[in-house]
């Protein structure tokens, strides 16, 4: 069994990591034993839950999240989660929002690795290891506890006990980069995709949209599916760091300005730097080595926007800093090189 805690003091650690389990990562709810009153899928959605007051169905009051009808038999509820990107799992967040008078009294978290597809859908299979031993829960609430264990799943399962509803299922972790195969593939690969083990380490504005969106898998669907930044009033220019899966030779650098039409930046730049040790604050490290991977280039409204021939300085680098002149929104940015 590995440790959990609820011990507020580190809440905020592990809800930095990347959410491993969110839809727009890819993650799946395979199966639950029931959902009657309203649907598994919702456990995963990006956005907060909401509520709305007077919106029924034929079931029952509509509620945005999972939720289990009433146990008249022993037993309890569970749901199996697909991670999108399989990592180390840092904390999990059990969102009971807006769920008062039918909230879980408790629940516990299992963990499996497989690669040979899905585990099995039922409760009594073997293999899962009980990553958060059973808590009580509170209603209308963010429930969060931490994990201790260095070990990396693919499968999380969700036990509520003995039934009710869940908001959202948040599952804050890490990637964990797996350099052999980035280096067998022979090819270009996106060194700073969070699929890949990429991470956004800091950023010096994300007002209007995270900074971890910056490298997250395809295309934005929307604006707010970017890192944005709010209108600069002061002079400079906006910044964002990303640590690379491994340390690589840059090639070949995609800029997507997708979606953002009236509030894309004026040109950006980019700088990059290997580093042998951690930096926690780049914004006041300012003895650090960086070189000028790309010269400042101007941009446009919502395009991909490709840059080869106008590299400078290709690495190789464990970190790239994305300068953006003077504020705006940025979609994705890619760092196609190789390993070294």
């Amino acid at each position: 069994m590995q440790a959990a805690t609820n011990d507020t003091r580190i809440h905020v650690g592990f809800t930095t990591h990347l959410d491993l389990a969110s839809e727009k990562v890819g993650g799946r709810v395979l199966w639950a034993t029931d959902d009657f009153f309203a649907e598994k899928e919702n456990l995963l959605k990006p956005a907060p839950a909401v509520f709305l007051p007077d919106k029924y169905t034929d079931k029952g009051k509509w509620m945005d999240g999972w939720e289990s009808r009433r146990k008249r038999v022993p037993g309890y509820d569970s749901a199996i989660i697909r991670l999108g990107i399989p990592g180390v799992v840092r904390g999990v967040n059990i969102d009971t929002a807006h769920f008062l008078g039918n909230f879980p009294e408790y629940a516990s978290v299992d963990a499996i690795a497989t690669e040979e597809g899905d585990p099995p859908f039922d409760q009594s299979a073997s293999g899962w290891t009980e990553i958060v031993p059973r808590q009580k829960l509170h209603g209308g609430t963010q429930n969060m506890f931490a994990v201790h264990s260095d070990r990396r799943w693919t499968h999380l399962r969700l036990n509520i006990f003995p039934d009710g509803g869940v908001a959202r299922f948040r599952v804050h972790g890490q990637v964990v980069p797996d350099v052999a195969r980035l280096k067998a593939s022979g090819e270009l690969v996106d060194l700073a995709a969070v699929a890949n083990g990429g991470v956004v380490i800091q950023a010096n504005d994300a007002f209007f949209g995270p900074k971890d969106n910056l490298i997250l898998p395809g295309r934005a669907a929307h604006m707010g599916e970017g890192w944005e930044t709010r209108r600069k009033r002061v002079p400079g220019f906006d910044w964002i760091v990303v640590k690379l899966a491994a340390p690589g030779m840059i090639q070949k650098v995609e800029v997507d300005t997708n979606h953002f039409k009236g509030n894309y930046p004026e040109s950006c730049s980019l700088d990059g730097v290997r580093l042998e040790t951690e930096v926690l604050d780049f914004a006041n490290a300012k003895e650090l080595p960086w070189k000028e991977l790309l010269p400042r280039v101007k941009l446009g409204p919502s395009q991909q926007h490709y840059f080869e021939k106008e590299l400078v300085e290709k690495g190789p680098f464990t970190h790239v800093r994305l300068n953006i002149f003077p504020d705006g929104g940025v979609s994705r940015l890619r760092l196609y090189g190789r390993p070294v």
